[in-house]
């Protein structure tokens, strides 16, 4: 039994090694396209319903929270089905990767937002600028599983954030600062994995 034991945490091993050396195809162009768009009818929302956002920082939360947990979930879902098509038995391993990647970011992001929110809220407009260069360490970290001009995305985001930032002030609240930082970001990333992909002949 010892030794089955053995083989099977052997061939765990294995497995999560090939993981960790094989480029993630789980992400679907498209639907990291969608997200862009959501962040652009996110904003477009913002524009009409938290003017001020300074001022109603619940509502600026509400449509940037939601929006990024619609995003993720699309995200999940479609990862989910199409890391089963394109890396059949090592799927889980694939995903696990992914998840274990990124989930950093996210927990820092989601802590900053409850920190800033709970303690600090004069400096509450420093959110979008933290979210963005957070969200760049993200990419950057899953990098080394995903085409190499996905660092292009990461530098993307970690300069919108700094200028962002660099506003100083609530202009950093704009709708467009989040709109067209996520918009044109997501696309970005799209981009890259519909070139990657028509280049090795994989499934779009």
């Amino acid at each position: 039994m010892n030794d089955l034991h053995k083989a099977l945490g052997d061939i765990t091993r294995i497995r999560r090694q090939v993981a960790r050396t094989t480029e993630f195809r789980g992400y679907g162009p498209a639907t990291l396209a969608s997200t862009g768009v959501i962040a652009i009818a996110a904003a477009a929302a913002q524009s009409l319903w938290a003017v001020d956002p300074a001022s109603h920082i619940r509502a600026y939360l509400a449509i940037w929270i939601s929006t990024a947990a619609l995003s993720a979930a699309l995200i999940g879902a479609q990862m989910h089905t199409r890391a089963r098509r394109m890396h059949s038995s090592m799927a889980d391993e694939m995903i696990r990767m992914a998840v274990e990647q990124f989930l950093p970011a996210v927990g820092a992001g989601a802590l900053i937002t409850i920190v800033l929110v709970s303690k600090v809220p004069a400096a509450l407009w420093m959110l979008p600028g933290l979210w963005q260069v957070v969200f760049s360490l993200g990419v950057f970290s899953s990098c080394r599983f995903l085409p190499r001009p996905m660092i292009a995305a990461g530098a993307w985001y970690l300069l919108t954030g700094l200028l962002c930032l660099s506003l100083g002030d609530a202009r950093a609240l704009s709708p467009w600062t989040m709109g067209i930082s996520y918009g044109a970001g997501q696309m970005l990333v799209a981009a890259i994995l519909l070139l990657a992909n028509q280049e090795t002949g994989n499934e779009i």
